[in-house]
Parts: C-alpha cells; sequence; structure tokens
C-alpha cells in the first residue's frame, strides 16, 4: 500500500492558494520494499564476502581430491585458505587498489587466526568429555577414592574425590603465598620504582619461562632435603606457588601499570598519602585485570604434575591435613592413570580431565565474580514529595497554612498600629504623616 501526497497548489489547476490534498491511497500499488538496517551488509557486499570462498573451497576439492596426489581433510583446509586468501586478493583488486587489496587480506589472515585457535579450543575440549563420558555417569566416580581399586575395576567401583580434595588443597596453599606476594611485588615495580625495581622486574621476566620440574627440584632440595620435612600436600603447595608467582607478578604489573596516572595524581593532591593512594585509588581501578592475573597463574599451578610428583607423591586414600604425608592431585591421577596402560584406567583418567577443566572454569567464573565492579545504584527521580509523604514527616500541611486546603489564599491584614503612649503626646501633624521604614 503506497501513500502518495500532493504538495499544496497556489496557481494552475483551479483551485485557491494555499489548498491541501489530502493522502491518497492506491491499492493498486506493490507493497513497500523494507529498508535495510544501515550496519547491516547488503546482499551485494555478502556475496562479496563469501562469494571468494566458496568458490575457493570448490577449488581446493578440485585440486587436492581430484588432480593432484594429494587425499585427506589436512591438505583440503591448507588449500582451501591459500586459495581463499588469492581470490579474495584478486577480488579486490579489481574493486578497488592496493588498499582494498591489503584490508581484505589482513581482515582474512586475523579471522582465519580466530578460527584455527577456536577450532583446536573447541576439539581439545570435545576429546576429552567424548573420550571422558563413560565414567562421568556414575556418581561414586565424584564421591569416593582410589583405596583397594585396581586398573582394571569397573567404573562402579573408585572415584577422584581424593584427588579433587588434593589439587584444592595445594592450590590454596599456592594461592595464599603468591596474592600478596605477587601483587606486592607488582606494586612495588609499578608505584615504587627505581633501580632495584629495574633488577626485580627482570628476574620476575625471566622467571615466567621457569620450567615446572625446576621449581620441583628447588622446593625438594630445599624443603625436603635440607630442611628434612618429608613428602606432603605442603610441600607440593610451595613449588605451585613458585611456579605461579611470577606470572602473577608480570600480569599485574601490566595492570597496574595501564591505570590512568590522573587519577594518582588527583588522589595525592587531594592530601592522600602514597599507601592510601594504591589501596584505595590503584587497586580498586585494577581489580578485573588483577582477578585475570590470579586465575592465570591458577590455571598453571592447578595443572601442574612434575612438581607434586617430586614434592607430595601420589595417594589412593583421603589426605585432609597438608603435612600428613603424600597427597594426591588430579593432574598427577591423570598422569598415573595414563601410565598403566589399562583401558579402563585410561578413560578413568580422561574423566578426571574433563573434571579438572570444569574445575578451572569454575575458578575462572568466581574470579570474575568477585572482581566485578559494583552496579551503579539507579538514579532516584526527583520529587517534592518524600518518601511515604509529608504526613510520615510531621508536616501537616492542613494545619500550617489552612488556606492551602481551602482554596486561594488572600492577604492577611495589616497590623494595627500601636496605640499612643500618653507620655509622649504626638501633635497632629505626626499623627498624618506615614509611618518611615527604617534605614
Amino acid at each position: 500500500m503506497t501513500i502518495q501526497q500532493t504538495r499544496p497548489t497556489a496557481t494552475g489547476v483551479g483551485l485557491p492558494a494555499g489548498t491541501t490534498h489530502l493522502p491518497r491511497v492506491d491499492d493498486d500499488a506493490p507493497p513497500a520494499v523494507p529498508r535495510t538496517s544501515i550496519g547491516r551488509p547488503s546482499a551485494d557486499e555478502q556475496l562479496v564476502q563469501w562469494g571468494p570462498w566458496l568458490s575457493a573451497g570448490a577449488l581446493a576439492w578440485l585440486l587436492t581430491q581430484q588432480l593432484l596426489p594429494l587425499p585427506g581433510l589436512p591438505w583440503f583446509v591448507v588449500a582451501w585458505f591459500a586459495l581463499g586468501l588469492l581470490v579474495t586478493a584478486v577480488l579486490a583488486g579489481m574493486q578497488g587498489g592496493s588498499i582494498a587489496v591489503k584490508d581484505r587480506l589482513a581482515a582474512s589472515i586475523i579471522t582465519g587466526g580466530a578460527v584455527t585457535v577456536g577450532v583446536a579450543l573447541v576439539s581439545t575440549v570435545g576429546f576429552v568429555f567424548w573420550e571422558g563420558w563413560e565414567p562421568l555417569l556414575h556418581l561414586n566416580f565424584f564421591t569416593d577414592d582410589m583405596a583397594g581399586v585396581g586398573p582394571r575395576d569397573p567404573f562402579t567401583r573408585g572415584g577422584i574425590a581424593h584427588a579433587v580434595l588434593g589439587s584444592l588443597i595445594q592450590l590454596g596453599i599456592g594461592l595464599a603465598i603468591t596474592l600478596p606476594l605477587g601483587i606486592g611485588t607488582a606494586v612495588f615495580m609499578t608505584e615504587v620504582g627505581g633501580r632495584f625495581a629495574r633488577l626485580v622486574r627482570t628476574i620476575v621476566e625471566a622467571m615466567t619461562a621457569l620450567p615446572s620440574i625446576v621449581a620441583g627440584l628447588f622446593v625438594y632440595t630445599v624443603f625436603i632435603l635440607t630442611l628434612g620435612q618429608p613428602r606432603s600436600g605442603l610441600a607440593a603447595g610451595l613449588a605451585i606457588a613458585v611456579m605461579m608467582l611470577p606470572i602473577i607478578a608480570r600480569a599485574a604489573d601490566v595492570v597496574l601499570r595501564v591505570v590512568p596516572g590522573g587519577l594518582r595524581e588527583a588522589s595525592l593532591a587531594l592530601g592522600a598519602s602514597r599507601w592510601k593512594t594504591v589501596w584505595h585509588v590503584v587497586l580498586p581501578t585494577a581489580r578485573p585485570g588483577l582477578a585475570t592475573a590470579v586465575i592465570l597463574g591458577s590455571a598453571r599451578g592447578v595443572g601442574e604434575t612434575s612438581p607434586v610428583l617430586l614434592t607430595s607423591g601420589a595417594a589412593m586414600f583421603f589426605v585432609v591435613g597438608p603435612t600428613d604425608g603424600a597427597m594426591n592431585s588430579l593432574p598427577l591421577f591423570i598422569y598415573s592413570n595414563v601410565r598403566s596402560g589399562e583401558d579402563t584406567a585410561i578413560l578413568r583418567a580422561f574423566g578426571a580431565a574433563s573434571v579438572l577443566l570444569v574445575l578451572v572454569l569454575l575458578l575462572f567464573v568466581i574470579a570474575r565474580l568477585l572482581a566485578r565492579p559494583p552496579r551503579a545504584s539507579k538514579r532516584r527521580r526527583f520529587s517534592l514529595t518524600p518518601r511515604g509523604g509529608w504526613s510520615q514527616r510531621g508536616l501537616d500541611l492542613a494545619r500550617a497554612n489552612p488556606g492551602s486546603v481551602a482554596g486561594a489564599v488572600s492577604p492577611a491584614p495589616a497590623p494595627a498600629p500601636p496605640p499612643p503612649d500618653p507620655a509622649f503626646p504626638t501633635s497632629p501633624d505626626d499623627q498624618s504623616r506615614p509611618p518611615q521604614e527604617p534605614r
């Protein structure tokens, strides 16, 4: 349905000047075509975007599967990506210049890299869950330990509860050590500075690439051999702390350096000390980034196997105390079952790996929720009437001003002049003179 509207005509149609025609509906007109949004690409733009990759897929299949002796999915994917870049560059060169070619190629390469990472991540997680779904269907897998259970026993016996508890205890010990030390080191490098801070930053950056076996050997040599302490969950927690400390310190240093310097200057200008500025301004501003640093360190520590193997050892039963002897963990449990070579034990290891992935995900979600900034309260609408009405505030408008209830308020009568004082008689001229306002 189309609405046709004519403008006012002054002359030439036999109508008086200033006459306006009302809209007229044409029933025979075709339906109106809806407009596409500004941000949504048109059909031609979508064809230009996806057409090269469809044609490149057909060419890749023809070359790898029909003409050349390159069968298999990997060769097809490599050829598809290369031919897609080639066709995209040719089409961009036909429509524009070198700038369009560079832009299309850069966008295609970046998108291809993101798709590759996503496919690798999804395939890894999916493969782990696909292989370990069978032991996950049994409740005892989450509530029991492996005391008296052999590698060939069915999934109805044994579980990983002792390994989950050991991982949480060791990770808790590592976080209790690395959180104050790591964030404190980052604050020292960022807020204090100086030559010694440069040395500390260099050491932290060097320790970031420290192999995990070196951290385990360090704790094993110092804590177990030199100090004479037995293998325990405490020693494993110390080894995990050595692994987590440089990662948290380095990531927190990068986050604190991003905080704008204007916030620090404003706090110092208002009279706050350096410590209060760091505690009340810098750290709250960088709280989401600090949570990310803790997540990175926790993910590195909870998945370590060799430090736990050297410092704690494996136990097939529940160990609650950090100093009560050998304590198992999820990575060590996975390593031990895969090494056994039995099919049942390998599937049980895949199930434990699935639980480990879920545990890391839960830690990530909890850290993000704790680091989320508080929501701003909604602005209240301005109203002259207080909440609950004037009566609850102890104000009675009717008593305070009866005229406001009855209607319009008339002006109050002028007060009568005071009677004359007989001690000071006044003359007739003074009585007829109007009173003067005080200066």
